[in-house]
């Protein structure tokens, strides 16, 4: 098998599995008990935190550990409008994971929010002009804003956007589970108030996650019952999992500071030389989204004639690993929100696949992917309404 489809979820990686196997085992105590084993593992847990918070240039007391990204983008928008009761207005992206998008729609349908949407133009990216007309002094609660898209890599002017919204009295909140990891973060120096992180996109296990929230931000919590987290998270730690997303972020963090030119990453070329060889091997083959402002491991491409979903299924066979964009959408009739608003027409948009990498590939497996889609290719158009091979 030949892996390629890290945005939907990663690896974990081998210095996590290890790291958690003992709080599985012996150490498995209640990290809110006053005994040994239960303090043995609330220092693993403050440890983790420490892990996740040096990653992104953050502080330990302002990380908050979840059960996945989805909750963590919850938390914050809701955070944000019982923080600011009176501000009934949200600004998002059309480009935004349905963990954002669905929880604004339900704001909008059931509790009478106003929610307005931005768009974005073909490379995937919004206008910072429009955002900072859409945000209303004293009525938007919040902005939110993807770090990193997931289906085509595309990073949003965080920098500027979030000075945009703390300009104009508004909260910003970031989804940032494709972006972490992947390219440089110092939260100290932004201001960012909400940030959503997902273990599994980070090689870490799933079911963990982690909300950031800069310090002295109002902050109301989603879950209400015991004193974990600061009074912030209730329920208890999921201890070897925590565990192994510090150790996953501390990994994630050496990686990109031994990588410190985006060029020297070895996922960055192995994406760029994907893109290379494909467009000159394959007659009609089109890059999706923003050519620069692109998460380093992430590759959307459309192939002219060539349906998306019976190119997953021959691909499979052949061994390979891939998608057609979001996982949490997979077997869905409609074509993908993120490039129809971009406007791809919706039969080039059911004509792409997503291709994303992470360090545990290698060009070996690039290489028998490159032929593997080579041939699904032919195979596919040759199936055509007078079986021609374009």
């Amino acid at each position: 098998m030949i892996y390629l489809d890290n945005n939907a979820t990663t690896p974990i990686e081998p210095l996590a599995v290890e790291a958690m196997l003992p709080f599985l085992r012996d150490s498995f105590g209640n990290p809110s008990s006053g005994y040994a084993i239960g303090r043995e593992a609330k220092k693993a847990v403050s440890i983790a935190r420490e892990q996740v918070a040096s990653l992104i240039g953050a502080q330990p007391d302002e990380i908050i550990f979840t059960s996945c990204g989805t909750e963590a983008d919850n938390t914050a928008i809701e955070s944000a409008i019982r923080a600011y009761p009176e501000r009934r207005h949200l600004v998002i992206a059309a480009t935004e994971h349905d963990a954002v998008i669905n929880y604004c729609t339900h704001l909008e349908v059931s509790r009478g929010y106003e929610v307005t949407v931005l768009g974005v133009d073909s490379g995937g990216r919004i206008d910072l002009d429009e955002l900072e007309s859409a945000i209303r002094p004293n009525e938007t609660a919040l902005v939110s804003l993807m770090w990193g898209n997931n289906e085509t890599g595309v990073l949003h002017p965080i920098a500027e956007a979030s000075a945009i919204a703390e300009a104009k009295g508004a909260l910003f909140h970031t989804d940032a589970v494709q972006a972490t990891g992947k390219v440089p973060m110092n939260l100290s120096q932004l201001p960012v108030h909400y940030l959503a992180i997902s273990g599994h996109k980070l090689h870490a296990p799933k079911g963990v996650g982690v909300l950031y929230v800069k310090k002295n931000v109002r902050f109301q919590p989603l879950l209400i019952g015991g004193g974990q987290e600061s009074h912030r998270r209730a329920g208890t730690e999921n201890v070897p999992y925590l565990v192994a997303l510090g150790v996953a972020a501390e990994c994630a963090r050496q990686h990109l500071e031994s990588h410190a030119s985006p060029s020297d990453d070895p996922v960055r070329q192995l994406r760029d030389r994907f893109e290379s060889e494909v467009v000159s091997r394959v007659e009609g083959v089109h890059i999706n989204g923003n050519p620069v402002h692109r998460a380093p491991n992430t590759s959307n491409i459309r192939i002219d004639g060539v349906d998306a979903s019976g190119a997953i299924i021959l691909l499979d066979q052949r061994g390979i690993c891939c998608s057609a964009g979001s996982a949490c959408t997979t077997g869905a009739l409609k074509p993908s929100h993120v490039l129809t608003a971009m406007g791809i027409p919706g039969q080039q948009a059911r004509e792409s696949l997503r291709i994303s990498f992470s360090r545990f590939n290698s060009g070996s497996e690039l290489d028998a992917a490159l032929e593997a889609i080579e041939a699904t290719v032919v195979k596919l158009r040759s199936l055509r309404p007078g079986g021609i091979v374009a």
